[in-house]
């Protein structure tokens, strides 16, 4: 006997019955999104293995052990992408959509890492992000750090999310403070762990991103990058800060948060909660003013953000929102001989006046008894039904599945307008 076919580990299915949040996340977004005009955009699932090499830096844990690369036929090096900002500037420099323009655009969809799966991480995840280009003042930044605080309260996680920020400064005030964070390091070379090591050779900030609880001390210890800005980083961040003081939005200064990708500069920030276990980063983000160059394009500046919608699944599952679970309006239950030719016009007819009501029909017929369980078990508000008598009379008869009102017929000539008038679109 065959083996069940199973689905690759740490890529799950989405089944109806856990569905319903999802859809309140992604749809509260979308309405967030329109809110503050901005413009979705869609790129493809698979890209070039080096746009995410000269991206997100070839010395990272993404580029060298979590992706999905492979050979195409034409001996191309293809990768599903494991972010989406790389995605996004690949598009809009191949569109011509940067070059003195503003951009304000949103995604959602799939992303792809080759991790160890746990709660809260998988190796097919789904992002909501969102990246601007084009506008150098601290007010971007607080426009998308003040957006991603109502989005919280939409959805009902707001007091269980906390912002941290920090500045990364210019890189050449990045560049001035490694080599002072280099010579404090080395130190303790003795006593950091592989990763450490390695990075301490490549990309010296990302030590201070380190999760091992070992090096807590030293990293605690370490120079901070905020004392060494230039004097235009220092008074970007001041405003910044007055800026978030302005909308009563808290946050926490972070010296160590220097996000796990090499095109960022100038503001960082991330949403972090304690609900989550060690998976406790909701949404991260910050400026990468560099990055378009970096791919070819001219300099333009950005910043954007991403956030795992399976962390705010389990978030909003866990809060004290309550999410309608999908149910249909109306059940239909026909019975008798000859009725669905009565019955499958009246239904569509009321698909016609209101086009968000959702009918349930009882395929496949069954006993009078069975559908009404059926109709019941499906959690719809009505059941309306149609049998031969209906037929004869040019009429049908609507019964509330959630109240004990008793049972009402109505003519055939006047269901449209009773549905107008009791089914609000």
């Amino acid at each position: 006997m065959s083996k069940t076919l199973q689905a690759i580990r740490g890529m799950n299915d989405l089944l109806p019955d856990n569905i319903a949040t999802w859809q309140f996340i992604e749809a509260s977004f979308r309405i967030l999104m329109k809110q503050y005009a901005y413009d979705e955009i869609r790129m493809p699932i698979v890209e070039k293995t080096e746009l995410f090499k000269r991206s997100i830096g070839e010395v990272t844990d993404i580029v060298e052990k979590e992706m999905y690369t492979f050979d195409d036929r034409n001996g191309d090096s293809l990768t599903l992408r494991p972010e989406g900002t790389a995605c996004c500037v690949r598009a809009c420099l191949q569109n011509g959509l940067l070059y003195n323009q503003q951009q304000r655009l949103w995604y959602m969809g799939p992303m792809f890492r080759h991790e160890r799966p746990q709660k809260g991480r998988y190796r097919q995840f789904h992002q909501l992000g969102v990246e601007t280009f084009g506008m150098s003042g601290p007010d971007i930044d607080v426009e998308l750090i003040s957006m991603i605080a109502r989005f919280w309260k939409v959805i009902g996680i707001e007091k269980n999310v906390r912002l941290e920020i920090n500045s990364l400064g210019t890189n050449e005030s990045r560049i001035a403070y490694k080599k002072i964070l280099v010579e404090y390091l080395n130190q303790y070379k003795d006593q950091l762990d592989e990763d450490s090591l390695r990075r301490l050779d490549t990309n010296p900030l990302r030590v201070l991103d380190s999760k091992n609880p070992d090096l807590k001390e030293i990293i605690t210890g370490a120079p901070k990058l905020l004392e060494h800005l230039d004097a235009d980083s220092e008074l970007y961040f001041k405003n910044l800060c007055a800026q978030l003081d302005a909308l009563s939005i808290e946050y926490v200064v972070n010296t160590s948060l220097v996000r796990g990708l090499d095109y960022y500069s100038q503001t960082v920030f991330e949403w972090v909660t304690d609900s989550l276990g060690a998976q406790g980063t909701v949404c991260a983000g910050g400026r990468y003013d560099g990055l378009i160059e970096q791919l070819g394009g001219k300099a333009t500046t950005a910043i954007g953000f991403a956030m795992g919608i399976e962390r705010l699944v389990s978030m909003v599952e866990q809060s004290e929102k309550v999410i309608k679970a999908n149910s249909p309006d109306i059940s239909v239950i026909i019975s008798g001989e000859n009725t669905q030719q009565y019955a499958f016009p009246l239904i569509e007819s009321i698909r016609d006046v209101n086009s968000e009501i959702s009918i349930l029909v009882n395929c496949d017929g069954g006993s009078f008894k069975s559908q009404m369980k059926r109709a019941d078990k499906s959690n719809a508000g009505y059941a309306l039904i149609i049998g031969e008598e209906e037929v004869a009379e040019e009429c049908v008869c609507l019964k509330n599945l959630r109240t004990n009102e008793p049972q009402q017929k109505i003519q055939k000539n006047t269901l449209i307008e009773f549905i107008k008038t009791n089914f609000q679109n």
